[in-house]
């Protein structure tokens, strides 16, 4: 009689997963969606000072976050809330939501997507943007709709970025 194959086992050690910047913040990859069978995939967000994810909703995937280094301020529909080091949030699909460094030190947190898959967005976004802006204005948005990806400009992002001495991304 053999024994059973053993599941496979994805090991990522720290400071291991492609990194890449997208303007505002940083995306280090640390688990895709083909480590996990499409039901989560797992990526870490570095936000310098003054960084800002502009207000999205996915209609694909929900998010989970856990902040490590910093602060990290979320708002999530009329919701907001600013979070420091082992801080959780839910953002769930459907709903406008946003994210920004809220501190005066660089911050750090951990994206859990579900289901996976989104991650590739990133990676094809990094791609885009490898060689400066896109070659056409409306690239992203184009980009964005091929995950379910919708942007939005709420009446509260203005004092949001006033409040915090955020700088708006360019893309």
């Amino acid at each position: 009689m053999t024994e059973p194959l053993a599941p496979p086992l994805t090991i990522v050690r720290p400071g291991e997963g492609g990194e890449v910047f997208l303007g505002s913040i940083g995306v280090s990859f640390k688990l895709w969606g083909a480590d996990t069978d499409g039901a989560v995939s797992v990526v870490e967000h570095p936000f310098p000072v003054g960084a800002l994810v502009p207000p999205h909703l996915h209609t694909r995937e929900d998010e989970y976050s856990i902040v490590t280094e910093g602060e990290i301020g979320f708002r999530s529909g009329d919701r907001e809330t600013v979070l420091g080091p082992g801080g959780y949030i839910t953002k769930p699909r459907g709903e406008l939501h946003a994210m920004w460094n809220a501190g005066p030190v660089p911050a750090r947190m951990i994206e859990i997507i579900s289901p996976a898959g989104f991650e590739h967005f990133f990676r094809e976004l990094a791609e885009m943007l490898a060689d400066g802006p896109p070659s056409t204005e409306d690239a992203v948005p184009v980009l964005a709709a091929k995950y379910g990806l919708e942007f939005g400009r709420p009446a509260w992002l203005p004092g949001v970025i006033s409040r915090f001495g955020l700088t708006p991304p360019a893309v």
